[in-house]
Parts: structure tokens; sequence; C-alpha cells
């Protein structure tokens, strides 16, 4: 059965965070808010984790991952960012962006994109998330909560513990929340591509 933990949406409560943030070192898998719709999270180096993402969202092994980063210094250590790219993520975050990079070494091998070596990652501008980020001082693994056969994601924190209440280890609850996923740039290659349009204005890479 999942926690449910109740937080402040601007000035999330100290205790909870970091008891939330103790579950994730443990191994534990979280719903969570973001500045664009609800996520799943675990720590980077939890292979459980990962393939308790894939099960609950059905995925197969060419989904591009998502590290969420607290900011442009901590990306830089998972993601190859030359100098036209530098500028547009740095212009572009924090905010309801995922860019496909090509990855670094501190990337482990199971989370890249088997042919491309790539892997997404993405500031959010949200209180709840960079509270979470600076307790646990690395990047969470996460992929938006959007279950299989249905076109929006989740977005109430009573529905997602009701849903997947044995599937996952916590459900985080800020109140309100956006209903639509990041929008996903791929500056992998010679010119930008816009893989989903989402909460994100994509007109800047088009």
């Amino acid at each position: 059965m999942a926690r449910y933990y109740d937080v402040h949406p601007d000035d999330p409560q100290r205790r909870t965070i970091g008891q939330v943030v103790s579950l994730i070192r443990e191994g534990g898998l979280i719903a969570y808010p973001t500045d664009s719709c609800f996520a799943l999270g675990c720590a980077l180096g939890n292979r459980e984790g990962l393939e308790r993402i894939r099960a609950i969202r059905q995925l197969d092994d060419k989904h591009h991952f998502t590290l969420v980063c607290r900011d442009f210094s901590q990306l830089g250590q998972f993601v190859q960012v030359g100098n036209a790219v530098f500028r547009s993520v740095k212009a572009s975050t924090p905010g309801s962006y995922t860019f496909i990079l090509p990855a670094t070494k501190e990337v482990p091998r199971r989370l890249l994109h088997p042919k491309k070596k790539t892997v997404g990652v993405r500031i959010p501008d949200h209180p709840v998330v960079q509270a979470l980020l600076d307790e646990l001082g690395e990047p969470l693994l996460s992929s938006t909560l959007l279950l299989p056969g249905e076109e929006v994601p989740l977005t109430q924190g009573w529905d997602i513990k009701e849903r997947l209440d044995n599937a996952v280890d916590a459900v985080l609850d800020s109140g309100e929340c956006g209903v639509e996923p990041t929008t996903v740039v791929d500056l992998s290659g010679p010119e930008p591509e816009i893989l989903r349009k989402g909460a994100g204005d994509p007109s800047r890479f088009q």
C-alpha cells in the first residue's frame, strides 16, 4: 500500500520531503507532481524501479527515460551539451521541456536509447520537485504518469493513490497539477526535432 503525503505547493514541509527522499534512497518508487503533470520517479541507480516504471506504463526498450535535474550544472554532468545547444537549453530552463541529448558515462547504460545512446533531461519549475532534488543530491529517474490506453496523464493525487496503490510506494500531492506533459525536443542531431508538443512552447525550436 502506497504512503500518501500531502505537501504545500509553494513551501513543502522539510520533514515530509526528507521522509520521501529516504524512501527513494531505499529503492522506493514515487508518484509526484511537476510543472507539467504527475510523474513516476526513483533513484538513478534503481534497476528494479526502472522495471516497475516500464511495467506500469508498458514501455519498450526504445522509450526515452528522463533524468529530472536540479539545475543546469547537474544536467551538464549527465549529457553532452555543445555551445549552440547550451544556449537553447539554458534559455528554456527551468520549464516544461524535456531535451533528448547524448549521454555521458555518468548515465547507466540501461537508461540509454539502445541505438542513439541518448537520454532525456529536464529541469522543472516546481517548488516540490526542487525540494526533492535538493535533498536527494542527484537526478530523479523519471517518466510521465501516463497509463496504457489513456490519452491524458493522471492529475489528482487521491486518484493516483487509488489506482496505483500496489504499484508505487508513495504519492506526493501538492494540490492542482497540470494535465499536459512536457514538450520533448531531440537536440542530438544537426537540427532540433520536436518529438512531442506539450506544455512548453515549441516555436523556439522550430
